[in-house]
């Protein structure tokens, strides 16, 4: 077994145990629920700004909790009789004041991905019960997305305002002593860290998406196990750019930076270079948390200056290049560093850090390991399984990563058979292969979906678009690997691409005198051009749709590609 673990507990009945190289403290007094530490740090910073967004909006704590106040009150008229409210709407400053109204109703706000199906929305909204969602007209025209439901627009709201609703508001936001604010916020009374805080549904990149139920501690304890992992300045300005429906935007972009008192800066592409680096020099943004994907069109569309506050480069969701990170490091005059984590464990599992770090044992050594996402944060434990038998791996051995602790889902929405396949004694089985070395530090090496079994033998997606890269010169951005079932081998690969400069034939040549086995090259007949390879609104590589283009009617035998929009 090879761990990771709170205290230097094992977390399993056998194995030499890796200790933890940081403990995690109690959560603050405060913080008993969302609500309560949003009123916290409210009044604790009242006049600072907290949230704006680049159409120009902006709102201090104070400013804020009056507005969310106000939001709650009127809505309540409306949605008073169910316990799950959705919202679909991108990260601006009116979406996130909506997501604070509905926690401090004592609601759970679920944030609906609209950029999946119609189907797929819908299904969402029918697996939490949904009756009412919060959107705007903008929205459901620039997604082409009609929820089922009834629909409030944002654009509505100042209709149903009414002056007792801004008079109750202001007083309560300001004149009521915070232990008693139970009287008249619903989400405050009988604080519970256990109870539901949100539903997040998986990407469903690798299958159908799920819905994660997370409670108050998780993402809680996830804002303050990154506190002490990060050790954030007071003054930090944090980049909103991912979507609130991904865990990394609800966690990170709504509540850890408002409980820790931050500021966000919002805005709703994140593909839109040019604005974020606008926002980032504005701001004077300190703290960018994206992909790599995105952090190349930033590189190509922005001026390095205005990214000369940046002390947190923060990438994940696909590997980082080391070629890469040398090129950020020599544009930027920055340290990228990589993190990991899953929506199932709210999310972030581990990160690099730009300081040095002190282990157990008393040694001093840097907190950002090139080729690693990290230590696990603080309370965290991790091991390594066997992918065929289950059963723990030795210390420093790769294997199926498998995570404990408090930032652990409650479980999959509606869903006990697929909860108990990935949630077993407390820990959940991530599906990623990775070891952990002797300092603690975590690599991911692959996903067990990117890996497909060719005659018997298991084929890593990840090596062979590292040595198609090597061989034509191109990056992630133009060239992945998926599998598809074959008849004669189980499954085989195919490689999906934009432009390799080559051939399909010479880099088939080429691949054939690299150093893989015969057993992993593609044939010829099985890369398939595209106009751009597929990512989803999180910056990942979408699985699901290299899948569908490999197996898709629309590829063409002697072009080697598919259509557009295939």
């Amino acid at each position: 077994m090879n761990t990771v673990g709170a205290s230097g507990s094992t977390g399993g009945s056998a194995g030499a145990a890796i200790p933890p190289w940081r403990d995690l403290s109690p959560l603050p007094r405060e913080w008993r629920s969302l609500p309560s530490a949003l009123v916290h740090a409210a009044r604790a910073n009242a006049s600072r700004t907290a949230i704006c967004d680049s159409t120009g909006a902006s709102l201090t704590y104070g400013q804020t909790f009056l507005r969310a106040l106000v939001l709650g009150r009127a809505l309540s008229r409306t949605w008073s009789p169910e316990r799950r409210v959705g919202l679909m709407v991108p990260p601006v400053v009116p979406a996130a004041v909506a997501n604070l109204a509905v926690s401090l109703w004592g609601k759970v706000p679920v944030n609906l991905n609209y950029t999946a199906s119609q189907d797929t929305v819908n299904s969402s909204i029918e697996q939490c019960g949904i009756t009412h969602v919060i959107t705007s007209a903008r929205a459901l025209e620039r997604f082409q997305i009609r929820p089922r439901g009834e629909l409030i627009l944002l654009e509505d709201i100042p209709k149903r305002v009414t002056l007792a609703d801004k008079l109750w508001a202001a007083a309560v936001s300001r004149l009521v002593p915070a232990g008693a604010l139970g009287s008249f916020l619903p989400g405050l009374r009988n604080d519970s860290l256990d109870a539901e805080a949100t539903v997040i549904f998986t990407s469903g990149s690798t299958g159908e998406p799920k819905g994660v139920v997370l409670s108050h501690r998780n993402i809680l304890s996830n804002a303050h196990q990154i506190e002490q992992q990060v050790e954030l300045k007071p003054e930090e300005v944090v980049l909103g750019i991912l979507p609130f429906f991904h865990a990394f935007g609800f966690t990170v972009t709504i509540w850890t930076a408002l409980a820790l008192g931050k500021k966000i800066v919002y805005h709703f592409n994140p593909l839109d270079a040019r604005t974020v680096g606008k926002l980032c020099e504005e701001h004077g943004v300190t703290l960018l948390i994206g992909t790599p994907s995105f952090m190349r069109f930033y590189l190509k569309s922005c001026q390095p200056k205005q990214f000369a506050r940046l002390t947190h480069l923060i990438l994940g969701a696909e590997k980082l290049k080391p070629e890469f990170a040398r090129e950020i490091r020599q544009t930027l005059g920055i340290d990228p560093l990589e993190g990991y984590g899953c929506t199932e464990l709210s999310p972030v599992v581990a990160v690099n850090v730009p300081r040095p770090v002190r282990l157990r044992d008393g040694r001093e050594v840097p907190g950002n390991r090139l080729g690693t996402v990290g230590l696990p944060l603080p309370g965290t434990s991790i091991k390594t399984i066997d992918p065929d038998s289950g059963e723990d791996l030795p210390p420093h051995s790769e294997g199926i990563v498998a995570v404990k602790g408090p930032q652990v889902m409650v479980g999959y929405l509606g869903k006990p058979e697929a909860t108990a396949r990935v949630l077993r004694d407390g820990w959940y089985i991530t599906g990623d292969i990775g070891v952990v070395d002797p300092d603690g530090f975590l690599q991911i090496t692959d996903r067990l979906s990117r890996f497909s079994k060719i005659a018997g033998e298991m084929v890593p997606h990840v090596m062979v678009e590292s040595v198609l890269m090597e061989i034509t010169g191109v990056d992630e951005q133009h060239v992945a690997v998926t599998g598809i079932p074959d008849a004669k081998h189980g499954e085989k690969l195919c490689v999906i691409y934009t432009d390799l400069g080559l051939s399909p034939a010479e880099v088939h040549r080429r691949l054939s005198d690299s150093r893989l086995p015969r057993l992993w090259i593609p044939s010829v007949r099985d890369f398939i051009r595209v106009d751009e390879i597929p990512i989803t609104a999180t910056g990942k590589t979408d699985l699901r749709s290299l899948r569908h283009l490999a197996s898709g009617p629309g590829r063409s035998a002697d072009e080697h590609s598919v259509a557009p929009g295939a």
